[in-house]
């Protein structure tokens, strides 16, 4: 395994890492960055996946959130996957929500995005086995947060891997790609014009599960993609119906931006913590 630290910072007493690696599934270099939090009592240490939005990279939520006091207060490793697979090889459109910076957290079956857009597979398998190895004595409990595109892959992750995701949450997530322009866009292009294809990677189709994680959302209602890129109605009526403990808070003069992710990510971090660390 190819695996090179980039770079390192202490924040709030833990380190703050970003990894360079050669991914065999995406083939291609990936960046990640992850937290390592302290752990000065030697505790086991439970692992959260933040998933970024489009055009995002790891270095948004890191930079960004502060999220790092959380992590730290409450002893949780935080990794950061890139958003896609890049590179000179790697296919790309010249828009800023399909290709590069746009991988929407799924399996492509199309050309010529089948070659490198795996990221489905890329975090749940491959991601994971490297992740493993970097956590201080890693738990083995494992949860999901993301924002808007993220949080439609954080809420399609961890419902088709529902035993293995304690938590859900998730900031202005695409909870119905089907319905919406930007999901519609990416689906057609990444798995091809058969829609039934496109129920694999809905969140609104996936909360008819027998089983799922407990979700927290949070949506701003000034957000400048809701409602049309964030439209939460078939969303929630498939929850209601299907019994599932999901959590949808909407909040009054919040945008879509860092901003509003920093606001409310003690609520997040609290929500995921009671599950991780019963």
């Amino acid at each position: 395994m190819s695996l090179k630290l980039v770079k390192q910072h202490r924040s709030f007493g833990g380190e703050q890492c970003k990894y360079n690696h050669y991914s065999e599934v995406l083939q291609c270099d990936m960046t990640f960055s992850i937290f390592l939090p302290s752990n000065k009592e030697m505790k086991k240490i439970p692992l959260i996946w933040w998933l970024s939005g489009l055009t995002c990279t790891d270095d948004n939520f890191s930079q960004k959130s502060g999220f790092q006091r959380l992590a730290e207060k409450h002893q949780v490793a935080v990794i950061i996957p890139d958003t896609s697979p890049r590179g000179e090889n790697v296919a790309d459109d010249e828009a800023y929500d399909l290709g590069q910076g746009a991988g929407f957290y799924l399996n492509a079956t199309q050309a010529p995005w089948a070659k490198h857009y795996k990221m489905y597979t890329y975090i749940v398998d491959e991601l994971t086995a490297i992740a493993s190895t970097l956590v201080p004595n890693f738990s083995g409990e494992e949860s999901l947060m993301g924002h808007s595109m993220g949080g439609h892959g954080a809420l399609v992750i961890g419902m088709k891997n529902a035993t293995r995701f304690k938590a859900i949450s998730a900031f202005s997530p695409i909870v119905n790609p089907s319905q919406v322009p930007w999901g519609i866009k990416a689906f057609s292009s990444y798995l091809g014009e058969d829609k039934a294809s496109w129920k694999e990677w809905d969140a609104s189709e996936l909360v008819k599960g027998a089983t799922i994680p407990p979700i927290l959302i949070t949506q701003g209602n000034q957000d400048e993609f809701y409602p049309k890129q964030l439209e939460e109605t078939i969303f929630l009526e498939n929850a209601r119906e299907n019994h599932q403990v999901v959590n949808y808070k909407k909040v009054d003069g919040y945008d879509h931006s860092y901003f509003f992710i920093a606001t409310f990510l003690d609520d997040h971090f609290a929500f995921h913590i009671q599950y991780l660390k019963k």
